[in-house]
């Protein structure tokens, strides 16, 4: 965390405490349970008096308290309390007692601090004086309903929300960049462009991608497969069920048990649907008996998954409860681990290239290593991890990776690089990903003969390159606002005849894009030239060509560019235009 992070994380937690303190005022009966700082603010969780009514007058009425708290001025007071003495100080605060009673017969200590007269249980950190924090800066947003601990079987609370920041130029950027996300929303763009959409008779979370959504899915994977056969991989298929043995034995039952969708047949088999693809793939890799000549193997498979997702999580294509994923796998010597993570780099690097995605300064990579302060967490049986980790780092410098170790951020199974990329807005997104794993083929017992005929566990490389794909279009159809590069736009041509008399030549237009795979439709002159032009480019058509006398004596076509500018070309020129553009991933 760099000291200006650092800093506007203190910011952002002393202003929850001054919220509690604000809400006190004008409801002192509300009861507080946690207020943590969040990426873009902090929020505050109450459960408010049964005869108090909070709403969108109380939330600036609390903005205002909370403004002439910070000018009046505080120093924050940290204090360390015994169990007792804590249950005696929260005696009418419920949920913080809940909280309190976690550290009975621990060795943490309990503390508090005091902030403008109000105490709160907290372990810091915060500003040293209510100086470092600008009034104008931070702005309330909204009230939401949140469940106690996120547990919905416990009490609804109401949830204050707010944006802070360290300068009001800063706050009033992020709120102009909310604007634009408004009007960039993949929920209200896909509906528009007509790409999916969802249906209470199927339920919640469970996206249907309609032809044209269909369609750009279809080329975002086919993009990934042209990039990554050259490098080996072979497609599989597994069922969409499994045994829960399955993910008993991998581990991740614990770890998921609670987000499974449970799957009952004519057996008394406990069968789940299935929440991730690698425990399958390790089983095709035990299927042969396998040589070191045969290394590395590496399966590839773009499938559905399901994870019981909570109603209130679901957000569209970001969150969602069937994820598709492109997924691969690949089995591996110890030695072989660093061309194996290159080859994958560079499947990443081309990928996000054509996207333009991998413009410098608008991504990094995290190399995930363990916490050196706790390594019995870690497979790292014969310092295989802490190897791994330097192969890692290692790669990531001579691939000139803009990479930034992060201790403490790698799965207990092996170390790993994410991908983190800026869109449009300056949001950043986790996408591609190399996972080291040294736990599974242990746990399947997986085994290859070496060289010298002793048996030999593999090491087992997770990789994904776009991820979700239904997260990674909400990604991107808010990073191009729907105006898609060519090569991935449902339609890439709209023909608009000037009259019913230009209707023959548009079609003979039309037959000759498709010769050459362009994706065009003709919009018959049925309404006015202008609105079908505003059509198009309502639709974000890449182009627009307008066919009238001039176009139909010459052969020609004129292209209206979706940003505006206009071209006059022969039609095979126009082609040729498209075709390169397609190819290149311009």
């Amino acid at each position: 965390m760099t000291e200006a992070k650092d800093n506007l994380y203190k910011i952002r937690h002393t202003l929850a405490h001054v919220l509690a303190k604000a809400v006190l005022e004008i409801d002192p009966g509300a009861k507080l349970a946690i207020g943590p700082p969040v990426d873009d603010g902090f929020y505050y969780d109450f459960n408010f008096s049964d005869s108090f009514k909070f709403g969108a007058a109380e939330l600036k009425n609390v903005q205002k308290r909370m403004r002439k708290i910070v000018q009046k001025g505080f120093e924050p007071k940290l204090a360390e309390v015994t169990y007792e003495q804590a249950k005696e100080m929260f005696a009418d605060q419920p949920y913080k007692l809940e909280l309190i009673e976690e550290f009975k017969g621990g060795n943490a200590p309990i503390t508090t601090y005091e902030i403008a007269g109000f105490t709160d249980l907290c372990e810091g950190p915060h500003v040293s004086s209510s100086d470092e924090i600008d009034q104008r800066a931070f702005k309330l947003s909204k009230i939401a309903g949140a469940y106690w601990r996120g547990d919905e079987k416990n009490t609804m609370l109401t949830r204050i929300y707010a944006y802070a920041f360290k300068t009001p130029q800063e706050l009033e950027e992020y709120l102009e960049m909310l604007e634009e996300a408004k009007k960039r929303d993949h929920r209200k763009i896909g509906q528009e462009m007509d790409l999916f959409t969802f249906s209470e008779f199927v339920g919640g979370g469970l996206p249907m991608f309609t032809p044209r959504g269909t369609l750009m899915r279809d080329l975002i994977v086919e993009s990934i497969e042209e990039i990554q056969k050259q490098y080996g991989w072979q497609k599989v298929t597994i069922p969409h069920i499994t045994k829960s043995d399955l993910y008993k034995t991998s581990g991740h039952w614990d770890q998921y048990k609670e987000d499974l969708f449970f799957v009952k047949g004519k057996s008394d088999t406990e069968f789940v649907m299935k929440p991730m693809n690698c425990p399958h793939h390790t089983q095709i890799f035990a299927s042969s008996p396998r040589s070191y000549r045969e290394l590395p193997i590496r399966y590839t498979e773009t499938t559905m998954v399901y994870r019981d997702e909570q109603a209130g999580e679901l957000l569209g294509l970001s969150r969602v409860r069937s994820i598709t994923q492109d997924d691969g796998h690949a089995f591996c010597t110890e030695e072989q681990i660093e061309q194996e993570v290159r080859n994958i780099i560079h499947i990443i690097k081309e990928f996000y290239t054509g996207l333009g995605l991998l413009n410098e300064g608008e991504y990094w990579v995290s190399l995930s290593a363990m916490d050196p302060d706790n390594p019995d967490k870690y497979m790292n049986e014969g310092g295989i991890f802490t190897r791994a980790e330097g192969i890692l780092e290692e790669i990531a410098k001579s691939e000139n990776l803009p990479y930034k170790r992060i201790e403490g951020e790698a799965a207990f199974y092996g170390p790993k690089l994410d991908f983190q990329f800026k869109d449009a807005l300056g949001r950043e997104w986790q996408l591609g990903t190399v996972q080291l794993d040294f736990s599974q083929p242990k746990r399947f017992k997986l085994e290859y003969t070496d060289k010298d005929g002793t048996r030999k566990t593999p090491v087992m490389i997770h990789r994904a390159i776009a991820g979700s794909l239904e997260r990674f279009m909400s990604l991107i159809i808010e990073h191009f606002g729907g105006n898609f590069p060519t090569w991935l736009a449902p339609e890439q041509v709209r023909i608009v005849p000037v009259a019913d008399a230009h209707s023959e030549y548009a079609h003979r237009v039309l037959a000759g894009l498709q010769e050459f795979n362009i994706r065009a439709s003709v919009h018959e002159a049925t309404d006015s030239l202008g609105k079908r032009i505003r059509s198009a480019k309502k639709a974000k058509v890449p182009y627009t060509l307008v066919l009238g006398d001039k176009e139909q004596e010459s052969g020609s076509v004129t292209a209206e560019l979706r940003e505006g500018d206009k071209l006059e070309l022969s039609l095979n020129d126009f082609v040729e235009k498209v075709v390169q553009e397609v190819k290149g991933k311009a």
